[in-house]
């Protein structure tokens, strides 16, 4: 069969609809109606001589035939074969480049690196580059990566994927928290009276438990957790008005100094690593490079704090 310029918009719907075996999904990932959508899998059909996705009989979703199965893997790759193959190789100059960077990182990790990032572009007043930081889900990471959905992620070193290449941004560690005028004081405190205190942490999906917890089980020590809420930057509203405690990483604490008083932990918790991680399919591309060094450099003035 001959690949027309105007069948390609139809083998890159494919791809996805073969992914997502559901135009509604389908749809809303490529950016265009469910009724467009539906109009270019009846052309696919026709230019196949195959239905190629047939509805479920469960009823939900529809299933791929033997050809699109057999077709799947070798379309995907080739569009990204494609995709990587017509990628300039000029020198990026981000005053006229128009690039869209979305970036994977919780908003911990952006406090410390990814505000100072964020500045640093605007800084350059270009209008063509523009940022998106979105909430990490590691679990499709480097799917998603591949798919050029998602450019870069900073998170914990152990978290990076092995199929992806990682640089080490920074190393931190974790402090105890509390509002100022709060009516422990400011004394150093034992472990049983940091267990008995009122703690506020967070967690995505309402656990009380994360980290912290693993390592005061191991000493024979429980703390209470009162509160749980689902980012970084809400817990110093909640110590500011309550009486509640928290443990968090020493660099974020910073931000809050003026308002919270940053004390040492009664026990040991080990040191973590922060690292920024790419797909190879984008190392040698100068606009990510040119985004690379925005990370290294701001993670080095951070760490010269």
């Amino acid at each position: 069969m001959n690949i027309r310029r105007s069948d390609l918009p139809l083998l890159i719907s494919l791809d996805v609809l073969l992914e997502e075996q559901n135009v509604t999904r389908a749809a809303r990932r490529l950016n265009i109606s469910q009724p467009a959508l539906s109009t270019q899998l009846g052309r696919l059909r026709d230019m196949f001589n195959d239905p190629l996705l047939v509805p479920s009989e469960a009823g939900r979703g529809m299933l791929p035939t033997d050809r699109a199965l057999a077709m799947q893997p070798r379309l995907h790759q080739a569009l990204l074969d494609l995709q990587g193959a017509v990628a300039s190789t000029e020198d990026f100059e981000p005053l006229t480049a128009r690039r869209n960077f979305l970036v994977a990182v919780n908003d911990n990790f952006f406090t410390q690196v990814g505000l100072a990032v964020a500045q640093s572009v605007l800084a350059h007043r270009a209008p063509g580059i523009r940022l998106s930081f979105i909430a990490p889900k590691e679990d499709n990471l480097t799917y998603r990566m591949e798919k050029g959905e998602i450019d870069l992620y900073v998170g914990l070193t152990q978290k990076v994927p092995d199929a992806l290449k990682a640089r080490f941004l920074l190393k931190d560690d974790f402090r105890l928290a509390q509002r100022k005028g709060h009516p422990r004081g400011t004394g150093n405190l034992s472990i049983e009276e940091y267990c008995t205190l009122a703690h506020v942490m967070v967690s995505q999906d309402g656990q009380f438990k994360s980290g912290v917890d693993d390592a005061l089980e191991g000493l024979g020590h429980q703390r209470h957790v009162a509160l749980t809420v689902s980012g970084y930057n809400q817990i110093p509203l909640v110590l500011e008005e309550t009486d509640c405690v928290a443990t968090l990483p020493q660099r974020l604490l910073r931000r809050y100094a003026a308002k919270l008083d940053i004390l040492a932990l009664p026990f040991h918790l080990s040191t973590f690593d922060i690292a920024m991680a790419w797909h190879p399919r984008s190392h040698e591309d100068p606009a990510h490079q040119w985004l690379r060094e925005h990370f290294i450099r701001a993670a080095g003035q951070t760490a010269a704090v």
